[in-house]
């Protein structure tokens, strides 16, 4: 199966921190990353590239928006 040199990826992770999110992929390059970690209940970006578009970052919020719930996960903690 060959991938799209641009695309979204959603992915979760659940080892350092525990959440979801979204990966934006342009020419096979991992440049942006939105992730919402349900444990400390924060939205973070994380930018794997000096200089990022200002359309580039608007449409992968709106993605991150489109493809990722808001709301937190709540545990219960016994």
């Amino acid at each position: 199966m060959r991938l799209s040199k641009d695309r979204v990826e959603v992915a979760s992770d659940v080892h350092l921190r525990d959440g979801i999110g979204v990966e934006i992929y342009r020419d096979d390059e991992l440049v942006i990353e939105i992730f919402r970690d349900d444990t400390d209940r924060t939205r973070t970006i994380t930018t794997f590239k000096e200089n990022i578009s200002l359309e580039l970052m608007e449409e992968s919020i709106q993605i991150f928006k489109q493809k990722i719930p808001w709301e937190f996960i709540e545990y219960d903690v016994e």
